[in-house]
């Protein structure tokens, strides 16, 4: 029984993408000559030129997925990516780390307003200032 299933999906599996590509494409062409044309002012679109819209979509931006791999988005990969790194550290490294970043960011170290005056300290104003 299962090795005609196994069979039998081969056969099937194709037409059950052309058929998914058919309903996509003509949904795609349905929309597009009912809002486009009064929205945008475009002329309307064949069933082959939104399989075609609809291709070239799916080449640009992608074919979708959850997270990882290939599909998801990028700012989903590096935030897991980085949950990992984050998730292996010791507690030791994660105190040094979040320190690091208080360093660099200057969280809790300045006031609002104190930005405007920092730059004044820099070696580059002072010049400025005493050739200016």
């Amino acid at each position: 029984m299962k090795k005609i299933f196994y069979e039998k999906r081969f056969f099937f599996i194709p037409f059950g993408i052309a058929a998914i590509l058919a309903l996509v494409s003509f949904v795609v062409m349905q929309l597009w000559n009912n809002l486009l044309p009064e929205i945008l002012h475009v002329g309307t679109i064949t069933f082959w030129q939104a399989m075609g819209i609809f291709i070239l979509s799916k080449i640009l931006f992608g074919f979708g997925g959850k997270g990882g791999g290939r599909g998801g988005a990028p700012w989903m990969r590096r935030k897991q990516m980085m949950e990992e790194k984050f998730g292996a550290m010791s507690e030791e490294d994660k105190a040094r780390f979040k320190q690091q970043w208080k360093d660099r960011c200057n969280w809790g170290r300045r006031g609002r307003d104190d930005w405007r005056d920092s730059w004044k300290d820099a070696p580059i104003a002072e010049k400025e200032t005493k050739d200016g």
